[in-house]
C-alpha cells in the first residue's frame, strides 16, 4: 500500500506540471504531420480492429527485450541475444507510431503523463540500439548491461502506460459505465427532430436524436474515443461526425472513421402518439450502476 500511495503522489505531480504543455504542444505539431487524419490516423488508432491498437504492438518490443538478459545470463549463443536486440527496435517503431497517433488526441494531465511515458521509452530504445552496437562490436558486457538497463525504463514508462489506460482512461470507452434504459423511455417531441442533432436524457443519460432519410436515430451522446459531445458535430448522408477528433459513426452506431474505435452505443427507436421513446437493447454488468455524463 506504501508502494502504490507513493507512486500515486509521484504521477499527480507529473499530471499538474503544466510547463509540460509549452514542450507537448510544439511536439505535437510536428508528429501531426506523420498522422494526417484519414486512413493513417485509422489504422494507427486500431480502428479496423475495433480497439486501440498500441497496446497490441507493444508486446513485441517488450517481449523481445525481456528475454535478452535472461539469456546473457544463461550465456546463450551471443548472435542470438543481438538478433532478439534488434527485434525489439525493429517492432519498437510500429509501437511508438501507434502511441503516437493516441497521445495526439489526449490534452491537460494524459498528455502529460503520455509525454513522460513517450520520452521514457524513447530513451530505452536509444539504449537498446546502443546495446545492439556494443554486443556488435563484441562487447557483451556492456551490452548486457545497457540491456538491463533500457529494459528497467520500460518498466518504469509501462506502468506509465498502465495509468495512462486504468487510471485516466485513455483508450477506454468512455460510455462503458453508462445505463441506457432497458424499457421504452420518452425523450422528447417528434415534432423536434431534424436532421440537426439534438441532445436529450433518458433515465438521465445524455444521448443524440436526428433524423436520417430513413429513420429517427438516437446514439450515446458521448463519444466512445474521448468523450467529445456528439450533438455539437454535424449530420451528413446519414453520419454523425464528433466534434472534438472527427470520428465518424452511422446510423446503427458503428465506426465509419476513427480515431474512434469503438461504436456509439445505439437505441430502439418508436414514437407514440407524437413522442419519441427509446430503449437500449443490451445490459452489461458494468453498467448496472448507472451513471451519466
Amino acid at each position: 500500500m506504501g508502494l502504490a500511495a507513493s507512486l500515486d503522489r509521484t504521477v499527480e505531480r507529473l499530471e499538474e506540471m503544466r510547463g509540460l504543455d509549452r514542450i507537448a504542444e510544439p511536439i505535437a505539431g510536428v508528429l501531426r504531420r506523420f498522422v494526417p487524419s484519414g486512413p493513417v490516423e485509422n489504422m494507427a488508432s486500431g480502428t479496423p480492429l475495433g480497439h486501440p491498437a498500441h497496446p497490441v504492438l507493444v508486446a513485441l518490443p517488450i517481449g523481445a527485450w525481456s528475454a535478452v538478459p535472461v539469456l546473457d545470463v544463461m550465456g546463450a549463443d551471443e548472435r542470438a541475444t543481438r538478433q532478439l536486440v534488434a527485434i525489439g527496435v525493429l517492432t519498437a517503431v510500429p509501437a511508438a507510431y501507434t502511441g503516437a497517433s493516441d497521445w495526439l488526441t489526449t490534452a491537460g494531465a494524459e498528455r502529460r503523463v503520455g509525454l513522460f511515458h513517450a520520452l521514457t521509452n524513447s530513451a530505452a530504445l536509444v539504449l537498446q540500439a546502443a546495446s545492439w552496437q556494443a554486443r556488435r562490436a563484441g562487447r557483451r558486457r556492456s551490452g548486457t548491461a545497457l540491456s538491463v538497463v533500457a529494459l528497467g525504463m520500460t518498466g518504469v514508462a509501462g506502468w506509465l502506460g498502465g495509468h495512462l489506460a486504468y487510471a485516466l482512461g485513455v483508450g477506454v470507452d468512455t460510455t462503458v459505465f453508462q445505463q441506457l434504459p432497458s424499457d421504452w423511455t420518452d425523450v422528447m417531441a417528434q415534432s423536434r427532430v431534424s436532421e440537426e442533432p439534438t441532445r436529450c436524457n433518458a433515465d438521465g443519460v445524455p444521448i443524440v436524436v436526428f433524423r436520417t432519410e430513413e429513420r429517427i436515430v438516437a446514439l450515446a451522446d458521448r463519444c466512445t474515443h474521448r468523450g467529445g459531445p456528439l450533438n455539437e458535430g454535424e449530420v451528413t448522408d446519414g453520419c454523425i461526425t464528433c466534434p472534438w477528433h472527427g470520428s465518424v459513426f452511422d446510423a446503427d452506431g458503428l465506426v465509419r472513421s476513427g480515431p474512434a474505435t469503438r461504436p456509439q452505443p445505439s437505441l430502439d427507436v418508436r414514437v407514440v402518439d407524437g413522442r419519441v421513446q427509446v430503449r437500449a437493447d443490451s445490459e452489461r454488468t458494468l453498467r448496472t450502476n448507472p451513471v451519466g455524463h
